[in-house]
């Protein structure tokens, strides 16, 4: 395998993995004043970083895997399809708006958090029936959990640029 292949390689297992921990220290913790379903998304920081740095290709894979792992390690199947609904709605949303250079990443993250709840609420309702009444509260949420992922996720992708460059 060549070197820069190889390289990049590690850095998506490196991604992976950290996606992962992330996942973790959040099922771990529990925010004061957190609702069901309701959290902060630490580890969206590196599917929005991977959105930046490498592409939708990359980003959406990592999405994909930290779901699944978490799911199955610290959840269960009914929480992963929940799981699945929000990522799917959030990363589409922050693809879209991404490509649309109109928002910068805080925006694009802030979109990311409040789609995220509108799938979970999407699939709820397909489960449950009618939990309409509960997005207003989920909606503070992913606005608030958004603006401290983009916030963190700006930064991260401003280190990150900086190494990338100079390895290069």
């Amino acid at each position: 395998m060549p070197e820069g292949k190889a390289k990049k390689v590690a850095l998506f297992g490196m991604l992976t993995a950290l996606a992962f921990i992330l996942s973790y220290i959040e099922s771990i913790f529990v925010l004061p004043a957190q609702t069901v379903g309701m959290k902060l998304g630490l580890a969206n920081i590196v599917i929005l970083a991977a959105l930046y740095l490498f592409g939708a290709k990359q980003a959406a894979v990592i999405a994909v895997i930290r779901v699944v792992l978490a799911g199955f390690t610290f959840n269960s199947i009914s929480m992963m399809i929940y799981s699945f609904g929000g990522v799917l709605i959030s990363f589409l949303l922050m693809l879209f708006l991404k490509h649309t250079k109109q928002f910068g990443i805080v925006g694009v993250s802030v979109a990311g958090g409040v789609g995220h709840n509108i799938g979970q609420i999407l699939i709820a309702t397909l489960v449950l029936g009618n939990v309409l009444y509960y997005l207003p509260i989920l909606l503070i949420g992913g606005i608030v959990s958004g603006l401290i992922i983009g916030l963190l996720g700006a930064m991260v992708v401003k280190k990150m640029n900086h190494i990338l460059k100079f390895q290069k």
